[in-house]
């Protein structure tokens, strides 16, 4: 497959990883770090070594797995390691892992010494088809997510579909979500082959390639995210208020890709009430996101909670709540503020479904 060409780098589709050989033979680096976590030390990080057998002068950084651990206490962790190894601006970060990886290694190397180059490998479906491309790095803070954050460009990103066997299905079906998103808001006819597939296990090279390539194609029009890229929140608002809500509060939280697709259930209503989606297409997203994720069932008299935290969310404009929604499927408007009562019925609205 060909690369997919971004403005300052480029996503290579590379099983064998002898892309990242390429990549380290353009520009001599004072030091190659890799970033990992539990998970991708334990799992990916031999896969990479098998592959590459030549790449053994690095040092390893390793941060625990999950969403909670995405702050600034971890952020510190690896400013300190990256001092005591004695990185200086000409190191290079390789973030070898999920969307937290990639999110938190950016922002740690784009922060560090004022920036230093970094590299990544996303190895999760979500974070292939999301987090790894846009230069968006970001934390949480307070259980708000991303909310710190810089734009900053990898200087390559290099997906192996090889890492996607490491992972659970609860993992894989997580990613798949914003594969589908990619087809709700800007290609109907992906949307319907996506749909007719079993489960996120069929999901094809293919069809990861252009997931990648829907979100690049935004990201080119509008890098800073002043308009159109505000079409890849859809499903975000109230999605990632349910992911903060089920991390503080749930012995057994959410996954990300979980919470959007129940996000973009009830997003869909407030588009069928307000941006013109027709009751057809409610039912089609609908059924698509209960097939394939189930009911998570919301817990009573939390709504207003969950309210609490969209009003933290940093899409919001002069106090007002932000949504973007499709008007078709394939299609996908940005900057709709909806009242607090509306957000209220879709949330029962799924609660009814």
């Amino acid at each position: 497959m060909k690369p997919i060409k971004n403005d300052s780098y480029q996503v290579f589709f590379d099983d064998s990883l002898n892309t990242l050989t390429a990549a380290l033979a353009k520009k001599r680096y004072s030091k190659i770090f890799i970033l990992v976590d539990e998970q991708t030390s334990e799992h990916c990080l031999p896969v990479l070594q098998e592959k590459l057998p030549a790449l053994t002068d690095f040092d390893i950084i390793e941060v625990p797995n999950g969403e909670e651990n995405k702050n600034i206490d971890f952020c510190i962790g690896i400013w300190r390691m990256l001092l005591d190894f004695g990185a200086d601006r000409n190191a290079l970060l390789i973030n070898l892992g999920g969307g937290v990886v990639t999110d938190m290694g950016g922002f740690a190397a784009s922060t560090f010494k004022r920036g230093i180059d970094f590299l990544n490998i996303p190895t999760t479906l979500l974070s292939q088809v999301d987090a790894s491309v846009g230069g968006k790095t970001g934390i949480d803070m307070d259980n708000v997510k991303n909310i710190i954050g810089t734009f900053s460009q990898p200087q390559a990103v290099i997906i192996c579909t090889d890492f996607l066997k490491t992972l659970s299905f609860r993992e894989l079906t997580s990613g798949f979500a914003e594969v589908i998103k990619h087809g709700i808001i800007a290609d109907a006819a992906f949307f319907d082959d996506l749909v007719l597939l079993n489960d996120a296990k069929d999901i094809t090279a293919e069809q990861i390639y252009r997931s990648v390539e829907i979100k690049n194609r935004v990201v080119l029009a509008d890098p800073f995210e002043k308009n159109i890229r505000k079409t890849l929140n859809y499903g975000h608002t109230i999605g990632h208020a349910i992911e903060s809500w089920s991390l503080v509060n749930e012995k057994n939280p959410l996954l990300h890709g979980e919470a959007i697709a129940i996000g973009m259930i009830c997003e869909a209503y407030l588009a069928k009430e307000i941006n013109g989606l027709s009751e057809e297409g409610l039912e089609k997203i609908t059924t698509a996101f209960v097939r394939f994720f189930g009911r998570y069932k919301i817990r009573e008299g939390i709504n207003n909670a969950l309210i609490d935290i969209m009003k933290q969310d940093k899409k919001n404009l002069d106090g007002k709540i932000s949504f973007s929604l499709p008007n078709k499927i394939g299609s996908c408007s940005f900057d709709s503020f909806v009242e607090e009562g509306l957000i209220l019925e879709s949330l029962r609205y799924y609660q009814s479904v």
